[in-house]
Order: structure tokens, then sequence, then C-alpha cells
């Protein structure tokens, strides 16, 4: 096995962890990743890399992790993803909470899929912090990562997604950051469901977040598949803007980049809609997991 990739530096990981973010993206190469969060390294591998190798090279970027998890990466919805304990106290709690530009989320590395956040749109979130929009919607919102960047500026947030216990995390989110909940919402409802209730209702948002899987099932047995409904999704969305509104289109469907976005969106938005690309975070080489494009109406 090779361990080749791009290996944060020191320096890099130090200057992460002087802007108050303990969760970030530390190497990644042919087969694998891995990703820091507070004082726990979780290792996502493809078959082929060797665990143990690699994480025994993580002490060469400055860091020795009090836990290593490691997460063997599935190709099909519903086979099992959780990580797995490599080294560390295993009776320590599978909680933890981290900081992202000096706010704090709360990961879960019993959880499948993901731990709760994901660090690769970083710059997405401070680019929305920036904004200051004064209402925000932040669709298949999982735990409203999003939602607690915009409420920490003063944004009202509405965030739906069809899972219970992930807006559950997401309130946890905002109550790690002593945000009220007042002027907040949390939908559990399929998402472009409730999208044609708040047309019907003549709302408007100042910024939408649309960052849906690539296949989703809701609780009345209707499917979602991207490249078949973010079309639609995006023009609920533009009934959904503010003037001058911004969306954020971004998926990990693979067969679509950037370019694949923006000639979608150009099809539905105004003809003066301008595409706001933000390169990947520096932890994370060059290239995001996630194709991100914002749309400034």
């Amino acid at each position: 096995m090779s361990a080749a990739g791009n290996w944060i530096s020191p320096q890099l990981s130090g200057e992460l962890l002087a802007e108050g973010t303990s969760a970030f993206r530390i190497a990644s190469g042919h087969g694998f990743w891995i990703e820091r969060f507070g004082d726990t390294a979780l290792i996502s591998l493809r078959p082929g890399p060797d665990a143990k190798t690699l994480a025994a090279l993580i002490a060469h970027t400055g860091w020795n992790p009090k836990r290593v998890f490691v997460r063997h990466l599935v190709r099909n919805p519903g086979e099992k993803d959780t990580p797995v304990l490599l080294s560390g106290d295993a009776q320590s709690s599978p909680l933890e909470t981290v900081s992202e530009c000096g706010l704090l989320y709360e990961v879960d590395f019993s959880a499948s899929y993901s731990p709760g956040l994901f660090p690769d749109q970083r710059l997405n979130r401070l680019f929305l912090k920036e904004r200051k929009p004064r209402r925000v919607l932040n669709t298949f919102a999982y735990t409203c990562a999003f939602s607690v960047a915009a409420a920490s500026v003063g944004s009202e947030t509405v965030s739906v997604d069809i899972s219970k216990s992930s807006l559950q995390r997401g309130r946890r989110n905002f109550e790690l950051n002593q945000i009220l909940p007042d002027g907040h919402r949390f939908i559990p409802e399929d998402v472009p469901t409730f999208l044609r209730r708040l047309i019907k209702r003549g709302e408007a948002f100042d910024a939408i977040i649309l960052d849906p899987p690539t296949f989703g099932r809701s609780g009345a047995g209707k499917t979602f598949r991207f490249e078949r409904d973010f079309s639609t999704l995006l023009e609920c969305a533009l009934q959904l803007s503010a003037p001058g509104g911004a969306i954020l289109l971004s998926t990990n469907f693979t067969p679509w980049d950037e370019p694949s976005l923006i000639e979608c969106a150009r099809g539905i938005l105004p003809s003066k809609t301008k595409f706001h690309q933000i390169p990947a975070p520096p932890d994370f080489f060059g290239t995001a997991p996630s194709a991100t494009v914002w749309a400034l109406l």
C-alpha cells in the first residue's frame, strides 16, 4: 500500500487552530482521506489502503490524536459505514465538540455517513456569514451547520430535513453556541413538498442552501434523484428568493462539476445572475469533495 498523497503541514494546521477551527482535513490520497475532529482522527477508506499504516503517519503532521476511527466507504445507499475505533479509549463518549471559525459543533462517531460536519463547506459557510442575510432557508439541512453560521450573525433561519434526529442534532449545535431558538425553525419534512408550501405562503429568503443528496427517500415513499430532480428544486428556490438573494448550488454527485451546476442554473435563473465560485479550503489541496457555486441574483 502506498500512503502517497497530500498531507497537511504543521504550519497550516497551526493556522487553522489559531483561527478557531479544529475540524479540517489532514490528508488525502488514492483511496483514502483523513480528517481531524477536535482530538480525534477519522480515516475514511476505500478497499486497498491500510488503516494502521495511515494512522502511524498522522504524527508527521505534528499532531497525535487521542483516538483514531476508521470508516470503510460504501458504494450503495443502506450499506454500513459506521466508524470503528482503531486506537484510543473504547469507553470514551462517541460525541465530541469541535470548532469552525470560532463556532461550535457536536460530532458523533457512532453515526454513519458523516459524524455531523462537512469541513469542505467551511469557506461557503464563511461567505454566508459575510453576507449577513436577513432570512436563510437551509434545505437538506442535516445537522444545520449552515443555519448555525447564519444565525451567529443575526439571520433568521429555516432548516428543513426529512430526518428528525438530524434536526435534533442541529438544535444541539444552536445550544452549543448559545443561540436562542427564537426566529429559527426546524422542519422535519420532505424538502420538495415543503418548498411548494413556502411558495404558496409567499415567503422569501435572502439566502438559500441547496445541497441535496445524490439519492434519498421521503416518509411517503417518494424518492429524490439529483440528476432528475435538481432543476425542479432550483425552480422552487428561485420563486422563494428575495431580490438580490443568493443560492448555494452544491452536490457530491460525481458526474457533475461546477460548470455543470452553472449550465443547469443558466436555463432557470435570470440572465443577469452572477456565479461566484469559492476555491476549496487550503486543507483540501485544491480539490473539494462537492461541486459548489453561489448564484447571486
